[in-house]
């Protein structure tokens, strides 16, 4: 897995931009354009929110209007372009349509996304001056790609992008990927973008599929604060400039597609928890011996989201007794007594008995950047983990002086 890209990690086919227009108080990059040279197959995965943005309704329209088939995304940060009305909703189609005109494409078969403040009009104009421009400059280049990944940020502290590979038929197959997000991240999805794209060729329901799979894994099992955002969108083009054969469902290259995609995935889904906002550490809750995955998926995201638990984690404390009352309030029926935990590779609880351990020496292990707990319910075979961060003060002020 690559997170410092080169033009040797992107697919063919594919063109990137960003420029600042405005959006953003500060002048940085906030407007940026992704582009296949070619229709490709197209997935998405959208917010579960009942309160949905604009871009995402149009998003889901233009995906099912192409059939499948989509060039590519125009984004904005600075602006959610959410809880805007009718006055929102045309925002988003003219941006849509002059970027369409832009790429000589139709506008159906773009997606639009946009992040930041909820319930603030989007200023339009400052986004249709731009785009001739970002359009006109589009390349396929790593800076290129490097500045889009930044146009998409508003509170990461740095952008996040990864890059995978396979070979398949004598073909190397590209997969690069950015996204943005470190707080409302919540599965169903969480506060964020993010765009993966690669030259396989493979048909737009078995994308999507794939897509629906690998979210389960890594994005929706993820969470920084528990809540969950207006606009999140994930999506995925592949345009088959590879020049390898079509991808089939249950063949060895299906397989190997689904791996590369899913090391994307969840790097993305992994830097965004490290950089939850004042995050100092990654926790990854890994409950084994379950009835079930689901069972097993409910404790981890119970414990995962539990700000007992978290603020422990932001002081290095080894009180494991949160982690063990997490689980016992998830509505999952288990027997307490067979219980085991583990924090950081030490034993703190066995068979539902504490044991003896050195505080001093836990709590130092759990100032590490990535933290690893086990929880085993010896209740069955079913394993699910979950990530999540710290939960710290820097969280409160960030989040208390959002919007002034």
């Amino acid at each position: 897995m690559k997170h410092a890209l080169s033009e040797a990690s992107l697919p063919h086919g594919f063109r990137f931009a960003a420029t600042a227009c405005g959006l953003k108080k500060t002048g940085a990059l906030d407007l940026g354009l992704l582009c296949s040279d070619e229709p490709a197959s197209a997935a998405a995965v959208f917010t579960q929110n009942l309160v949905v943005a604009a871009p995402v309704l149009i998003s889901k329209e233009n995906l099912r209007k192409s059939n499948g088939r989509m060039r590519g995304v125009v984004v904005n940060a600075g602006n959610a372009n959410c809880a805007t009305g009718t006055a929102g909703h045309a925002a988003a189609q003219r941006t849509v349509a002059e970027a369409a005109k832009r790429l000589s494409c139709q506008p159906e078969e773009l997606f639009v996304c946009s992040t930041g403040v909820i319930g603030v009009p989007l200023p339009l104009d400052k986004i249709l001056r731009a785009l001739p421009v970002i359009a006109r400059h589009r390349r396929p280049s790593a800076r290129s790609f490097a500045e889009l990944s930044l146009a998409i940020c508003t509170t990461d502290t740095r952008p996040k992008t990864a890059a995978a590979s396979f070979k398949m038929s004598g073909k190397r197959i590209h997969f690069v990927g950015c996204a943005k997000g470190a707080g409302m991240i919540h599965p169903n999805m969480a506060t964020m973008l993010a765009f993966v794209v690669t030259d396989a060729a493979i048909a737009p329901g078995l994308l999507q599929k794939t897509l629906r799979d690998v979210t389960s894994r890594t994005f929706n099992a993820i969470s920084v604060d528990g809540d969950t955002s207006t606009n999140d969108t994930l999506l995925v083009l592949a345009n088959g400039a590879a020049g390898a054969p079509g991808i089939k469902s249950g063949s060895a290259a299906h397989r190997a597609f689904t791996a590369a995609l899913e090391d994307i995935c969840r790097s993305l889904a992994l830097q965004i928890v490290a950089d939850g906002e004042g995050a100092q550490r990654v926790i990854e809750i890994e409950v084994r011996g379950a009835k079930s995955e689901s069972a097993a998926r409910r404790i981890a995201e119970t414990i995962a989201t539990s700000p007992l638990v978290k603020t422990a984690f932001a002081g290095g404390d080894p009180n494991w007794g949160r982690i063990f009352a997490a689980a016992g309030r998830s509505g999952v029926n288990f027997d307490p007594s067979r219980v085991d935990i583990h924090m950081a590779g030490i034993p703190v609880l066995r068979r539902g008995q504490p044991l003896n351990f050195n505080e001093r020496a836990a709590s130092n292990r759990l100032h590490a950047k990535h933290v690893p707990i086990i929880v085993n319910m010896r209740a069955g075979n079913a394993i699910a983990r979950y990530w999540t961060c710290d939960f710290t003060a820097e969280y409160v002020r960030i989040n208390a002086s959002y919007r002034t």
